[in-house]
């Protein structure tokens, strides 16, 4: 991830495999305790309304990643209680590329997998902290977008001041027939051209509403049907929500930014972008107009 507030420096760090769960519909109030019970939550939220938290959770719901810590047996044991609400991706962060065993951790995520999972990640470089070793962060990475490759599923990447070793992975593996999403995206417009060039996404969050962000440019490079807009809940809580816990309701804000930044209208945007999230994630978009 780049410019995120997860990284501050005592931060808890992840281990392990990494899960996300993708939500749409109506929340029972069992689900919403299991959703509040979650460690942390990673968003990539879309919505034709400007939602409050509480229609978030009803018959306008956004589409919603979110990620969990350890091994992925929380949000797997949610995903499978609730089939066709809850969908759980599995990856190892940069962070934790250091303890990625290539004899256990593939096969862990093969299993998820083969049990639901949509996706692989969160995984990738990052060479700002460089809590692991650069080369064990590349190995970790090289190994998960095999495994995409191998599984047929997208991987959500995470890239902060690696541009060019991520712009060489990136590249050769869509290439190879790998499909995925630069998320929560600050980078380089040559990174975001390379992934676009071989079928990939960018996505970004509430930093692009932020006093300091300065690049447009990049948010109009992006194509149409490659764009995608996340929360990064609870993090990067965008303005006018700046500083507060963040929650996947308030992607409306960042939607409403994005398409200004585009000149669009927001509805219009919104709903492109979800479009988008489902054929990446292979997903059936359901949402009510009403």
């Amino acid at each position: 991830m780049n410019d995120s507030d997860r990284d501050q420096p005592g931060a808890e760090r992840r281990r392990g495999i990494r899960s996300y769960v993708l939500r749409q519909g109506r929340m029972s109030v069992a689900q919403k305790r299991a959703y509040d019970q979650l460690l942390a939550q990673y968003a990539i939220a879309f919505s034709p309304q400007a939602l409050d938290t509480d229609r978030a959770f009803g018959r306008h719901a956004p589409t919603v990643l979110e990620i969990g810590f350890g091994m992925g047996e929380t949000t797997a044991a949610i995903a499978h209680a609730h089939p066709g609400f809850v969908f759980a991706t599995a990856g190892v962060h940069p962070h934790d590329g250091a303890e990625f065993d290539p004899n256990r951790d593939p096969d862990a995520i093969r299993d998820l997998v083969r049990g639901g999972a949509v996706a692989i990640g969160e995984c990738g470089l990052d060479y700002h902290y460089d809590h692991s070793p650069r080369e064990l962060q590349r190995r970790a990475f090289a190994a998960q977008l095999e495994l995409a490759r191998e599984l047929d599923r997208p991987v959500v990447v995470h890239t902060r001041e690696a541009e060019a070793d991520t712009l060489a992975m990136v590249s050769e593996a869509g290439r190879a027939g790998v499909r995925g999403v630069l998320h929560c995206y600050t980078g380089s417009h040559a990174l975001a051209e390379a992934a676009i060039a071989v079928g990939w996404y960018v996505s970004f969050s509430g930093i692009v509403t932020f006093k300091r962000w300065d690049d447009d440019a990049l948010i109009r490079l992006v194509p149409d049907d490659r764009v995608l807009v996340e929360s990064d809940a609870p993090y990067l809580a965008p303005v006018p929500q700046r500083g507060k816990r963040n929650e996947p309701a308030w992607v409306s804000f960042t939607v409403a930014r994005v398409a200004a930044a585009r000149g669009v209208d927001p509805s219009v945007f919104g709903k492109m972008a979800a479009a988008n999230t489902a054929r990446l994630f292979g997903l059936p978009l359901a949402w009510s107009e009403s």
